[in-house]
């Protein structure tokens, strides 16, 4: 079966109209895992050049609200999509060059972690950002002050 088949079903199956820009943005952002907004954009328009960029942003928020792409918002970081749904990861994220991977399930299963105080909450799902230095900015050394 091909994506854009998977794509179809996936639509069908969140009872969305399959349409060609839905498509496009399901490929775009399966095929730029962690990409921003303007990245989306600019890989929806490679394949449907004439796609507005309200459009894009409409099927961003209808793929969200069905659970097809998941929106995550780093602080201080603009708002970034990706395809992997459902499973509870996390993320880690360069403080340099802002690079983002994907960490699953920290311990045990969702959601992951005991907080001190559930305040009545019944959980099913913990949200983690790690922060540190990617394998390439931490081996580059950092520029010594000029005197």
């Amino acid at each position: 079966m091909s994506k854009t088949s998977e794509f179809a079903d996936q639509l069908r199956g969140a009872d969305l109209r399959v349409t060609r820009p839905r498509v496009a943005v399901l490929e775009a952002v399966d095929a730029n895992p962690h990409a921003d907004t303007e990245t989306i954009l600019g890989a929806v328009r490679s394949a449907l050049p004439e796609v507005s960029r309200q459009a894009v942003y409409d099927v961003l928020n209808a793929l969200t609200t069905a659970n097809l792409v998941r929106k995550i918002q780093p602080s201080g970081s603009l708002a970034r999509y990706e395809s992997r749904v459902g499973d509870n990861h996390h993320h880690v994220i360069c403080r340099s060059c802002g690079v983002i991977a994907d960490v699953d399930c920290a311990v045990g299963e969702a959601p992951c972690l005991t907080p001190s105080d559930y305040n009545g909450f019944v959980l099913d799902e913990a949200e983690v950002i790690y922060w540190g230095l990617c394998a390439n900015c931490a081996a580059t050394p950092s520029p010594q002050p000029t005197t």
